[in-house]
């Protein structure tokens, strides 16, 4: 065990119960405040230690270059540094934080600069994403779809278990959490229709996903292992991958999803390392038939994150409509990542790897209003007496994650967005 995942770390910094953000977290992300540009900084229960700050006043063994990337609007110069650079940086950290070390703790006026309450500040996207994949990668999800739209004798298409499913998507509409999204506008094709129409989507959806983020580069031709993948995952984030199903269902033959994905995706603004998620390790479910060899690997490559989904109605209560874990994937991100650059594909810092929607094995862990309501026939009552079969104007959408062990908690914070009217 590392030192930074001990359970019994403790920092002077007050963590309450049940955050999202202890010390043996230490997750990276970009803020802003009405009186500093966006620079780097790392999450310390419900404040953010200014990474900037630490390093004008001395405290990081970095060369000039290296603390600058502090002061970048994203992180991925910082993570371009390599894991043995930002490693010792979050260790670093971790010491400072330390309940044990005066170094920061009677330091009150670099406290006062460098220790800022997130309620105070900004958060924005966390890395600029040059590249995003969408995976498909969870059995339980791709056999409802099938059911649901193909044989349900045969829901999985004969290429699933062979290979994780994925396809290319658009970086520039991917939004930091808490960025209103507006209902998207396209054709649709009613199946008693003789044509299509074009308007506002009638069937908005969720989709409760995770991503990873790449922290090194490869050249054109370069394949990455199973063995070697984890080394290029600099850390992992929430993600909803919004999508109006009407719209996906008249365009997606014969290329797949196209506007019906592309006007909205939202990530979480905090990055967890693998660091930091390394206690928390599980077996993966098996594969059957047996995969080729450039897919197998060893040991863990899951991970045990608990994951929910909550709607919120404008000026109403919300409720949970899924509670679901990131274990239950059938292809890891070891897999995605050996198979995605098994061709010489070339992958880039800040690339970001959606894993495609998580659902588990019963209905209320199901990762999007497609299965939980099934196609609309099973709706969902609200606490306001209104019911959903998919997301409407002014819903919010709220998604959370987080790890628990030995009385530690590993949270990603939150995934939030609003659905407004379509302009």
């Amino acid at each position: 065990m590392s030192k930074a995942s001990n359970p019994q770390l403790k920092s002077w910094v007050e963590v309450k119960p049940g955050s999202d953000f202890p010390i043996q977290n230490l997750p990276f992300g970009i803020f802003k405040t009405a009186d500093t540009d966006a620079r780097a900084g790392v999450a310390i229960g419900e404040y953010i230690l200014d990474l900037a700050e630490i390093a004008n006043a001395g405290l990081f063994n970095l060369s000039l270059p290296q603390k600058l990337t502090f002061s970048l609007p994203v992180l991925n110069g910082f993570i371009a540094l390599g894991k043995p650079i930002t490693n010792t940086v979050r260790k670093r950290v971790s010491d400072l934080l330390n309940a044990e070390n005066a170094e920061l703790r009677d330091n009150e006026e670099l406290k006062a600069k460098a220790l800022i309450k997130q309620s105070d500040a900004e958060m924005r996207e966390p890395v600029l994403i040059l590249n995003y994949t969408d995976f498909y990668s969870s059995k339980e999800h791709a056999t409802n779809v099938g059911i649901m739209f193909r044989d349900p004798a045969n829901a999985l298409l004969p290429n699933w278990k062979h290979l994780p499913v994925g396809y290319h998507g658009r970086a520039s509409s991917i939004v930091v959490s808490g960025t209103p999204i507006n209902r998207p506008k396209g054709q649709t094709k009613a199946d008693d229709a003789a044509t299509p129409s074009f308007g506002p989507s009638k069937l908005l959806d969720f989709e409760l996903e995770m991503g990873f983020i790449t922290g090194k580069r490869t050249n054109l031709g370069t394949s990455i292992s199973t063995a070697e993948a984890e080394d290029y995952i600099f850390g992992m984030v929430l993600f909803n991958d919004w999508s109006a199903r009407d719209i996906q269902k008249w365009e997606y033959v014969p290329l797949g999803p196209f506007l019906a994905k592309n006007f909205g995706s939202t990530m979480s603004p905090w990055i967890i390392t693998m660091e930091a998620l390394e206690p928390f390790r599980v077996e993966s479910p098996t594969q059957e038939p047996e995969v080729l060899p450039y897919l197998k690997f060893e040991g863990k490559k899951n991970f045990d994150i608990n994951l929910e989904v909550e709607i919120i109605p404008e000026n109403g209560k919300g409720k949970t409509v899924s509670r679901s874990n990131f274990k239950y994937m059938y292809w890891n991100m070891a897999q995605q990542l050996a198979h995605h650059t098994s061709n010489g594909c070339n992958i880039q810092v800040g690339d970001l790897y959606a894993s495609g929607t998580i659902s588990g094995p019963t209905p209320d862990s199901y990762g999007s209003m497609l299965e939980i309501s099934w196609q609309g026939k099973n709706p969902i009552q609200m606490p306001d007496g209104t019911e959903r079969k998919f997301i409407l104007d002014n819903d919010t959408v709220v998604m959370k994650g987080y790890c628990e062990k030995d009385g530690v908690r590993i949270g990603f914070g939150e995934c939030s967005g609003k659905i407004l009217p379509a302009v």
